[in-house]
């Protein structure tokens, strides 16, 4: 877990702390869920000694699917949650203060779009690529959650249809193709080192190796199709890459860019950019939705 407190300067951009801590998913949903509100009473307590002020309001991002209305975090696989209503828990250990709840890659993609790679653009559409893949659809400094919350969701398009099979059930989705975990694999298998990474298939695209090269090249083949089915929807005018592949940058980017420039036919070519925020973006953007949240109640006055 990754927390911080974040003060108003730069549009509610200022990091004026950050700790993280274990999720503790190792020990059941409920000590996940515990140890998010004891993180969260640990930040306040160190806000109130450091800076002398309660804090106005909390932001929170998780993984999973959410019902951002009734701030529940509905279901995520990896922590074992369902129905679990974090935004009432916060607001009770908290004090009482507004508390916004919002998906962990569209809340780094608000951030993306708002205050980094983004700024300034009118529709972007940020894709954090990772363990899995994921995205979010901003438009005008927001991001679209979608009716059920699943919005972005680029990482389940089935990019080749004999593919491997997703843990979603689906064979071929973009995030058994192309994802950190994915490519990882995929040079694990043609280099016979079983603990290879996509930060090591990187490296060796680098340095020549012809396997590690086709690796790469059908990872950055389906990202591009998956990426043109988004742009044909939803005619972004900027593409923002984030996650931990996009680390690799030229050696991701400029292929990456050709290829989609390749698929295209009537579409609008959009840029294609890195993300600007690194680490820092889940944090920010938790404060930006906070942020907003304050805004409305100001505004509903």
């Amino acid at each position: 877990m990754k927390a911080a407190l974040i003060g108003p300067a730069g549009g509610g951009s200022e990091l004026l702390y950050q700790t993280r801590r274990g999720t503790g998913r190792e020990d059941g949903p409920d000590a996940v869920v515990g140890n998010i509100l004891d993180l969260a009473s640990a930040l306040r307590a160190h806000g109130v000694e450091q800076f002398g002020t309660e804090p106005l309001a909390a932001g929170v991002a998780v993984p999973g699917i959410l019902d951002e209305a009734a701030g529940t975090a509905v279901y995520a696989a990896n922590l074992g949650w369902r129905d679990v209503p974090l935004r009432a828990l916060l607001t009770e250990r908290l004090g009482g203060i507004p508390v916004a709840l919002g998906h962990d890659v569209r809340t780094g993609g608000l951030a993306e779009g708002r205050i980094g790679a983004g700024e300034g653009v009118d529709r972007f559409f940020f894709v954090a690529l990772g363990t899995g893949i994921a995205g979010a659809v901003g438009a005008d400094g927001r991001v679209e959650p979608g009716a059920h919350g699943g919005a972005g969701e680029i990482g389940h398009v089935v990019v080749r249809p004999d593919g491997p099979e997703c843990g979603c059930g689906q064979r071929g989705c973009l995030e058994a193709l192309a994802s950190a975990s994915a490519v990882g694999r995929a040079w694990a298998a043609a280099s016979g080192d079983t603990s290879a990474t996509a930060a090591d298939a990187a490296k060796a695209v680098e340095s020549g190796d012809e396997r590690a090269i086709a690796v790469w090249r059908d990872a950055v083949d389906a990202l591009a199709a998956g990426l043109v089915t988004a742009v044909t929807l939803l005619d972004p005018r900027t593409v923002i890459i984030g996650g931990g592949l996009a680390e690799a940058g030229d050696i991701l980017f400029v292929p990456l860019r050709d290829a989609v420039r390749a698929r295209v036919t009537f579409q609008q070519l959009p840029t294609i950019v890195p993300a600007a925020l690194g680490d820092a973006a889940g944090c920010l953007g938790a404060g930006l939705l906070a942020r907003d949240l304050l805004s409305a109640e100001v505004a509903s006055r």
